[in-house]
């Protein structure tokens, strides 16, 4: 259900610098609030996928693991505290942030009794709904993720978003910076253009274009433009792969 949304999305691009990517799944029939949420999070760099109504939303939370669900209340097909009680009654524990016009008090209870972990009544500010899904992210817990990965000398930090190769800090744009994560994540396999479409640009079909050789190209520019091992490797035929120790 649209409702418009509180006017300061510009201001928290950066909230999110020091945390870790996390994998949303936005349920919500409006077109134009769900695209403009995706957008939102992609580019505080989280990754976000998009369900249009309780039955698509109830399927894609049943077979992604997401850290967290942000769930309209007032969805066709399946309503939002329908489709949150059909995943308490499965098994599944991904916390859910409900989004509701209704905001009285016996409407969030109701949510929060259907099995929401939180209800953000519209309009809302996307600073706050950032905050509170970072926060039901962490009460998950769960095993915890590497937080700096090295391959050679190229360093990455997660949480502070700093790459350097040996003495030398590199400047990164955020794609980028999914991009290497992603690769060092698998250091020493074969990375496929499937794989980084789908865990790095977010798309579940080939776009025909050359984005990934465009990005790769610059990513190589920058962590192996002068220095005597390169680390960023293309496999003719199967993809690309980021290890030392290959000439």
């Amino acid at each position: 259900m649209r409702l418009p949304l509180a006017p300061c999305l510009e201001k928290v691009t950066s909230l999110t610098a020091a945390e870790r990517t996390m994998r949303l799944l936005i349920i919500e029939d409006d077109r134009e609030s769900a695209d403009y949420l995706v957008k939102a999070f992609r580019e505080v760099g989280h990754i976000a996928d998009h369900a249009a109504d309780g039955e698509e939303g109830l399927a894609m939370a049943e077979s992604g693991d997401y850290d967290v669900l942000v769930v309209d209340r007032m969805l066709p097909k399946r309503d939002g505290l329908s489709l949150i009680g059909a995943l308490r009654d499965k098994g599944n524990t991904a916390p859910v942030l409900i989004l509701s016009a209704l905001g009285q008090v016996d409407d969030r209870i109701k949510g929060l009794r259907a099995g929401g972990d939180d209800y953000l009544p519209k309009p809302y500010s996307f600073a706050e709904l950032l905050a509170r899904v970072e926060v039901l992210s962490r009460r998950r817990g769960g095993p915890a993720e590497d937080t700096l990965y090295r391959v050679g000398d190229l360093e990455l930090d997660r949480l502070s978003h700093r790459v350097a190769r040996g003495k030398d800090e590199l400047t990164l744009q955020p794609r980028e910076f999914r991009l290497l994560e992603y690769l060092m994540k698998h250091a020493g396999q074969v990375v496929t253009r499937t794989m980084l479409l789908e865990n790095v640009w977010d798309y579940h079909f080939d776009p025909q274009t050359n984005v990934i050789d465009v990005h790769i190209s610059r990513l190589r520019s920058k962590i192996d433009k002068g220095f005597e091992r390169p680390l960023l490797h293309t496999i003719r035929g199967a993809g690309y792969m980021i290890r030392d120790g290959i000439r």
